[in-house]
């Protein structure tokens, strides 16, 4: 299989109104780390590649005729859940729920950012898998 370096097999891509303002969200807010982008001769954004941490990748798209928003939502594992909740609030996110210790082992809340998507950011606080 070929497949750029350092991306997984299968990561979100993010098709989005405003794509610039959703960029700077996934940076300024989330800590992504922007690798690369393409911008089509129309000035759209086609794509930009972004990183959060060693191995999370998120491909960014605006909106065309044809590919309309889409939302999802994405777990994302940091080192401080109440700092980077804090940060994405302070960045334009809206809280939808607290950062808390949950009892499958993860300290978590979650934040939507302003195209819809909601983030899962957690710190795990325990060694090994989830319990079930």
């Amino acid at each position: 299989m070929r497949k750029p370096p350092g991306h997984p097999t299968v990561f979100p891509y993010l098709m989005v109104e405003d794509a610039a303002a959703y960029v700077r969200f996934l940076r300024d807010g989330l800590g992504a780390v922007e690798e690369g982008r393409t911008v089509a001769p129309d000035g759209r954004l086609a794509n930009v590649r972004l990183r959060f941490g060693d191995d999370g990748v998120v491909m960014v798209a605006e909106v065309q005729p044809g590919l309309p928003p889409c939302r999802s939502s994405h777990y994302l594992y940091v080192d401080d859940a109440d700092a980077a909740m804090a940060r994405a609030v302070a960045a334009g996110g809206r809280m939808v729920l607290p950062v808390a210790d949950r009892p499958y082992g993860d300290r978590q809340g979650g934040v939507e950012d302003p195209a819809g998507t909601v983030w899962w950011i957690s710190r795990r606080l325990v060694e090994g898998p989830y319990d079930d």
